[in-house]
């Protein structure tokens, strides 16, 4: 359970995806507990993680903090109703349509080359900022309902909307992850639905997986960030695919 959560700290601070990592442990792991405890405690690992990774991060690459603490502030209310929405209806449900998202974006992502290779952030228009905050609600409340692909969804958001490189973009779909998790942890934790013990224990191990991964994103810089986006979302798509399939069958 450890290593899983220290890899998924690793994948997730350089392009996201962890939660694919770290939550199918934590169900395989524990059968016997309740979908909303596992959900609630893998929340403070992931925030262990996205909050080292941003702190690693922000030593090298400058974050425009005015620019995203508004979709922050929008992610946070976002997950929070997500996660309020756990106990109602399956997150389940989901799973058909994770790798038929990421699929999306991948497509995108292989069709435009360029895409992401400078840093040119975009001066938003009124339009282009309700564009972004619809956007953000979105992944916010699917982060907060289900989570595994967040960060790989932010940062092509990011990527596209805001105008930042690979590097940049991973910068900055961690610092919205961060909210989206403190929003989905705080249901949680009000409620009950968190093992803070087991959750601490990932917290570290995550977190050690994201400062390495982020130094090493740093180190290689947004051309390799590219290349491991494109690697990992592939991953995903045959993992969630597979998932999506044996739960059908």
């Amino acid at each position: 359970m450890l290593c899983a959560a220290f890899s998924a700290g690793f994948v997730d601070a350089i392009v996201g995806g962890g939660g694919l990592i770290q939550l199918p442990a934590l169900f395989a792991g524990y059968p016997g507990t309740a979908p909303p405890v596992l959900l609630g405690t893998g929340k403070v690992g992931s925030i262990c993680g996205t909050t080292s990774a941003v702190m690693r991060y922000m030593r090298v690459v400058r974050i425009p903090w005015r620019v995203l603490l508004p979709g922050a502030a929008v992610a946070f209310l976002a997950a929070l109703a997500g996660a309020s929405m756990v106990s109602a209806v399956s997150p389940a449900l989901y799973r058909p349509l994770v790798p038929v998202m990421l699929t999306v974006v991948l497509a995108y992502v292989l069709w435009h080359k360029d895409l992401g290779a400078r840093h040119s952030p975009i001066a938003f228009s009124p339009r282009r900022s309700y564009v972004a905050l619809a956007a953000i609600t979105g992944i916010g409340f699917y982060d907060g309902f289900f989570g595994p692909g967040t960060g790989s969804f932010l940062m092509l958001l990011v990527i596209r909307l805001y105008g930042f490189d690979f590097l940049h973009a991973s910068a900055g779909a961690r610092t919205i992850n961060v909210a989206t998790n403190a929003g989905a942890l705080l249901f949680f934790g009000i409620h009950g639905e968190v093992q803070w013990g087991l959750g601490v224990a990932l917290g570290a191990c995550n977190a050690t997986g994201s400062v390495l991964g982020a130094h090493t994103a740093v180190k290689h810089g947004s051309k390799f960030v590219r290349v491991v986006f494109i690697a990992i979302v592939t991953t995903l798509i045959a993992k969630t695919g597979a998932d999506a399939w044996t739960l059908h069958h």
